[in-house]
């Protein structure tokens, strides 16, 4: 898997940290971290990998109060600023449904989710 990860301090120096092992990943995950440009959160950015692969190890660290997405789809993320700064709301993910799923789909989803080593 190919990862950026930007952070953003809220405090200090107030700095955009990065590391990864992906320079085009890594310059994404600045370059998202600065549009948000809110203390205290990160973006991570991959590629030949799956986000839901990687929730519970970002869960379990101590640091991290809330998860807002990890999705491939185009995200918009809701601002709130004041005299202190920036923070974020929540992120709007995706579309509106377009119907329901049915046995074709239920299908369909199950064997992504098994290719993926989501589900056994």
């Amino acid at each position: 898997m190919k990862f950026g990860v930007a952070f953003c301090e809220a405090s200090g120096a107030c700095l955009i940290r990065e590391d990864g092992n992906d320079e085009q990943m890594r310059a994404l995950a600045v370059k998202n971290a600065q549009a948000v440009a809110a203390g205290h959160t990160f973006v991570i950015c991959m590629r030949e990998g799956y986000p839901i692969n990687l929730l519970s190890r970002i869960k379990d660290v101590p640091e991290v109060v809330g998860l807002f997405c990890a999705t491939a789809n185009p995200v918009e993320v809701i601002i709130a600023e004041s005299a202190q700064g920036r923070g974020v709301l929540g992120v709007i993910d995706g579309e509106k449904p377009k119907g329901v799923e049915d046995q074709d789909g239920k299908d369909w989803r199950h064997g992504l989710l098994r290719k993926i080593g989501y589900k056994r």
